[in-house]
């Protein structure tokens, strides 16, 4: 009769837990009901707004590759930023500030997603490594640029528009705009490695600006413009794909603005090799002979050689031969006088 009660208090138990419930055991081994909050941080969808993903959400999130692995790729940004802002300021012809805001590594669907409409989008094709990348400009930077183009004051805020498509006359300055934008980028990356970047088409509809999987890692740089009291952000999206052809490149570490050559240096140590002091030695002829015959000279022995007065010789550093000359004497001095190079001489390009 026990066993009856105990098995119809368990059914009892199993039927009053809810579907957002679920029965764990704790540590003495007697069992528990985990609530809905408790299973989304299992889960890892507790709290939206934390920074790092917990539990069954970080392990799917853990191919993404984080954008610190790359550090020359901020470094050719922060070199873009800087080029920039002089290209806008003699594009708007006013004061023009452009700062990087952030670098973060995104799901290119996650990023398609969260764009604020309206918004152009710019499709940019990366011709040496024959993949693509996504710019966009941002409703605000449009009206502003398009305000600041256009002769406006500048005083009233920019009000956007629900609803209103861009006209003819906005999307030909933006596209302006960016194309200033690809010069000045293709320019930033040159030190690393040549690309350039062509634009291909402005879209408005995000769906129509896809150029990668919904899945695809991708890197996203943020760069905030402003001109006095207005202005936007430009957002750039690297899909990974894009950037494999470069990748080792950009793995590279370095310190200072040289992308690892320091040309001060070099030109030092050149100018100090070039006056480093080094023996020479006259060769005037060689001859072979057995071990024997050496152990059996004598004071007085002589060693006929074949060369002949007129004979050219051999000077060298050691065993490196270096130049070609014939015998002489200068002023009681003996001399040689060089008619030959042996040695390539190194140049710049070498």
């Amino acid at each position: 009769m026990t066993n009856t009660d105990d098995l119809l208090d368990a059914e009892t138990l199993e039927s009053d837990a809810t579907p957002d419930e679920a029965m764990v055991e704790d540590d003495e081994g007697s069992e528990r009901i985990l609530n809905q909050d408790e299973i989304d941080s299992l889960l890892g969808f507790g709290d939206e707004g934390q920074e790092q993903a917990v539990g069954i959400s970080a392990l799917v999130n853990s191919s993404m590759v984080a954008y610190e692995r790359l550090p020359m790729l901020e470094v050719a940004f922060d070199r873009l930023v800087r080029m920039l802002s002089t290209s806008m300021r003699n594009f708007t012809s006013d004061n023009v500030e452009v700062t990087l805001e952030n670098m973060t590594s995104i799901r290119f669907g996650d990023y398609l997603d969260s764009i604020p409409l309206p918004a152009l989008l710019a499709v940019v094709k990366a011709e040496e490594w024959d993949n693509m990348a996504l710019i966009t400009v941002e409703s605000p930077l449009i009206y502003s640029i398009v305000d600041v183009l256009l002769g406006g004051r500048g005083k009233q805020q920019t009000v956007r528009i629900e609803g209103r498509p861009y006209t003819t006359i906005e999307r030909k300055l933006i596209e302006r705009m960016v194309n200033i934008i690809l010069s000045d980028m293709s320019e930033a990356f040159d030190p690393l490695s040549p690309v350039t970047f062509n634009f291909e088409r402005l879209e408005t509809n995000p769906r129509f600006a896809t150029i990668a999987r919904p899945a695809n890692a991708a890197i996203l740089i943020k760069l905030r413009v402003d001109m006095e009291d207005r202005g936007g952000t430009v957002d750039f999206c690297l899909p990974y794909a894009t950037l494999e052809p470069v990748r080792e490149i950009l793995l590279q570490m370095f310190m200072g603005e040289k992308f690892g050559r320091d040309s001060i240096w070099e030109t030092h140590l050149a100018s100090e090799l070039l006056q480093t002091g080094i023996g020479l030695q006259a060769v005037l002829g060689e001859q072979q002979m057995t071990l024997h015959d050496a152990i059996s000279w004598k004071v007085g022995s002589q060693i006929q050689f074949m060369t002949k007065p007129d004979q050219a010789i051999d000077l060298c550093c050691g065993s490196v031969p270096l130049f070609k000359g014939h015998l002489g004497q200068k002023n009681s001095n003996i001399a040689v006088k060089v008619h030959k190079r042996l040695i390539r001489l190194m140049t710049a390009k070498d």
